[in-house]
């Protein structure tokens, strides 16, 4: 088995996008070293970093966060089970705050949009106070701008 791999290897065996390894290199995330021809080449260990990434990412971290967390790794060393775990242990509670609230979120979803104006008095989620009434009808917060007056 070779020592490192090129961008086609390492797409094809972590199923990421060329393009993505190379944004994820600029980013700092991944690293590679090059040919005498100026071609990448990407140690094994790179491969879990990008199972790492992308574990991450899955879970809704953001890249900042994950770089942080790869900055802990010694470079050139493939990351085993146990750093996973001190690295992935730093996003449980984050993880967990948002569990709960997008539980709390399927809850009270269909009494905020069961009259379909959001402008209803009971509104704890987005219009406590009914504060939408002022705006006029309609679904003022749902809109991506957010709330506006007609």
């Amino acid at each position: 088995m070779k020592d490192e791999l090129s961008i086609g290897e390492v797409s094809t065996r972590s199923g990421v996008a060329p393009s993505a390894l190379r944004f994820y290199e600029r980013r700092g995330l991944i690293e590679s070293s090059r040919t005498d021809g100026n071609q990448r080449r990407y140690e094994r260990a790179v491969l879990r970093r990008l199972a790492f990434i992308q574990a991450g990412r899955a879970a809704g971290i953001s890249l900042e966060r994950i770089g942080r967390a790869l900055e802990r790794l010694p470079s050139g060393r493939t990351p085993n089970r146990r750093d996973w775990e001190r690295l992935s242990n730093r996003w449980r509670e984050d993880l967990d705050a948002r569990i709960e609230t997008l539980q709390a979120l399927r809850e009270r979803l269909t009494t905020c949009i069961g009259c379909g104006c959001l402008s209803i008095d009971r509104c704890e989620l987005l219009n406590p106070d009914d504060e939408a009434a002022g705006l006029g009808g309609g679904a003022h917060y749902l809109r991506q701008d957010g709330p506006r007056a007609n």
